[in-house]
């Protein structure tokens, strides 16, 4: 995810909707399926409503690709057809969000030279109609699928700038895309945790998202005073939303939850010596989690400038100061097994959400975290008060209108002094400082902490996601999409399948998503108790109901979110958002990475499972905890 200014290393994550809507007049003619620009950009601007609601509108129309190998290369060209059922997005429903009248597209040449006859034998219509195929064309900030016709290669860069040609995935490609990267896993350690489903989608390339999942097994020496509990576990998950690079959040996949169990440990011990005391305060938990974050954050920061100043060496600084020039959020779940207590600590805007029964039988979704960006009107309150006199310490719902999460690791540009990083500038590498920096830190690791009793006798479960997801859906329609997995699971697996049985007590007969709706949560383009609406629903114009839109495909319940994330049942939606390459898919959707918790209490066999049903078929079969 890329998070920075124009001016920072790399290019901003989103760009502002009115530069957008402004430079629609250089765009090519309106003609595009997927709609206009990086779609995540409409957020308030100093606590405002958004500036657009830019629907994404699909067109009806087709594309007929001619194309002949040759000796010496393949020919393209556009040309005029009328609308078809086999022809493009819109061909199966008019628009998402636009009644406009369709426009065709005129005839150019994608790659001019002279037109090159068909083979002899084989007339053009009857080898569009052998070979018809679909095919994506990104122009610039628009993009285009229809169908083609001829048996070339599909994927190409034209001499037309920021234009490539791509053949669309099939279904059955795009399910394979989905589930490349999907891991499940078993948990029978009989301590209130059934099993965790995890899917990573990239949009970038490397994928700048990263995740960790670890059990800490803690001796009874350590969580009792009497001596008689048994052992506890501590179970971490964690998801890391990484920008202007992926070294940061690589960084915190490798020893944020060792910075974390070191100081808890630090914390129950102190807790035993005392005779006063049985147990940890819970205030004294979150100040464990805490120091563990900002430790982590000044050794990445801070500490890494100490060892490149002795060092003295470009390659040296190139090794340590990574972490620390490109940022991630971070969002960390903490699972006590004895107190059932999950501690979810958020540095940044990825979001934990709680699935748990109502009376009613249906799920209620409850946040287990707020999303930290200058465009939280508390953060940019507390920004304002730290720094007072800066009028411009955010700006546009930005940080110094540059950086949009208010909360992160690495990101150092924000928290290095000018003279720090005037001396990095000359000594190694770097940029210059911004003008607005005077008072920094802007920007801090320090997580905000809630702490849930979980009831895994009940059934509950936690869905933990970086932005990615939560652009594309709702909190209450990513619950009740896993509670329609979980009633589809119970439905269809057998009485003697192991770890089945947990699903069972959850069957419901609801129909569409069964979940509670909220009233103060409508997707209306505001924020709502700290979270913000699914921007690309407005761009893209979301009118359909739930069981026109969403479908249950999956084993993993976590690639069942991102399979109605983009676009579920409109599976062309879905073949065209996946076909798109980086850099091209940054203006469309996010890197992604779900993880589904579930609490239980399912079979105990002491340890913890590949779930290979809903794993890829690739990699070490062994189990990752």
């Amino acid at each position: 995810m890329q998070r920075v200014a124009a001016h920072a290393l790399r290019t901003a994550r989103r760009t502002p909707v009115r530069r957008l809507i402004a430079n629609r007049a250089s765009l090519p003619a309106p003609g595009h399926v997927l709609g206009l620009r990086a779609l995540s950009s409409s957020r308030r601007e100093n606590g405002g409503s958004p500036t657009s609601k830019s629907p994404m509108y699909l067109r009806n129309f087709s594309i007929a690709l001619v194309s002949t190998l040759v000796a010496t290369g393949a020919w393209y060209a556009y040309r005029d057809s009328a609308p078809s059922s086999a022809g493009g997005l819109a061909s199966q429903r008019n628009t998402l969000g636009s009644t406009q009248q369709t426009r065709g597209l005129t005839s150019q040449s994608i790659y001019p030279s002279n037109p090159i006859p068909p083979p002899s034998g084989v007339g053009g219509e009857e080898q569009a109609a052998a070979s018809a195929r679909r095919a994506v064309v990104v122009d610039n900030d628009q993009v285009y699928t229809g169908t083609i016709a001829g048996d070339g290669p599909l994927q190409k860069e034209t001499d037309d700038p920021g234009q490539k040609v791509l053949e669309m995935l099939t279904p059955e490609q795009a399910t394979q895309r989905l589930r490349r990267n999907e891991e499940s896993y078993l948990v029978g350690r009989g301590n209130g945790v059934v099993r965790y489903d995890v899917v990573q989608i990239p949009s970038n390339h490397p994928i700048e998202d990263d995740h960790v999942e670890k059990i800490v097994e803690v001796p009874q020496s350590v969580t009792s005073a009497d001596g008689r509990a048994s052992s506890t576990d501590w179970m971490f998950w964690g998801v890391f939303d990484g920008h202007s690079g992926w070294t940061t959040s690589a960084k915190l996949r490798q020893v944020l939850v060792g910075f974390v169990a070191r100081e808890l440990n630090a914390t129950y011990k102190n807790a035993l010596a005392n005779p006063s005391l049985k147990f940890p305060s819970p205030e004294s938990i979150d100040a464990a989690i805490k120091r563990g974050f900002n430790l982590l954050d000044n050794e990445i920061v801070h500490e890494s400038v100490e060892k490149v100043m002795k060092a003295n060496s470009k390659r040296v600084a190139a090794e340590l100061l990574a972490p620390a020039l490109s940022g991630s959020c971070a969002l960390l779940s903490f699972y006590d097994s004895k107190s059932k207590l999950l501690r979810v600590a958020c540095t940044g805007d990825s979001r934990a959400v709680l699935g748990r029964r109502s009376p009613s039988g249906k799920w209620i979704a409850t946040p287990l975290s707020v999303d930290q960006t200058g465009a939280n009107q508390d953060e940019a309150e507390r920004l304002r008060r730290e720094h007072p006199g800066e009028e411009n310490v955010v700006r546009n719902g930005r940080i110094l209108g540059g950086l949009e999460p208010s909360r992160a690791f690495g990101d150092a540009f924000y928290k290095w002094t000018f003279e720090t990083q005037e001396r990095i500038k000359r000594s190694f590498f770097g940029r210059t400082p911004s003008q607005l920096l005077r008072t920094p830190p802007y920007v801090t690791a320090e997580p905000i902490i809630t702490t849930t009793k979980v009831e895994p006798e009940k059934g509950d479960f936690v869905v933990m996601a970086t932005d990615g997801l939560w652009e594309m859906l709702t909190n209450e329609e990513v619950v009740g999409l896993v509670g329609q997995w979980l009633q589809e699971q119970a439905e269809s697996q057998s009485g003697g399948n192991r770890g089945s049985s947990w699903l069972k007590s959850w069957f419901s007969t609801q129909k569409g998503l069964p979940v509670e709706k909220l009233a103060e949560n409508k997707n209306d383009g505001g924020d709502t108790n700290g979270q913000r609406t699914p921007l690309r629903q407005l761009q893209w114009g979301v009118t359909s109901r739930e069981n026109e839109r969403f479908v249950t495909e999956d084993k993993n319940a976590a690639t069942h979110l991102v399979r109605n994330a983009l676009g579920g049942r409109d599976r062309d939606m879905l073949c065209a958002l996946l076909t798109l390459p980086s850099p091209y898919s940054r203006r469309y959707r996010d890197d992604l990475t779900v993880e589904v918790i579930f609490f239980g209490e399912g079979y105990k066999s002491g340890g913890v499972m590949l779930n290979e049903e809903a794993s890829a078929p690739h990699g070490d079969t062994k189990a990752k905890l």
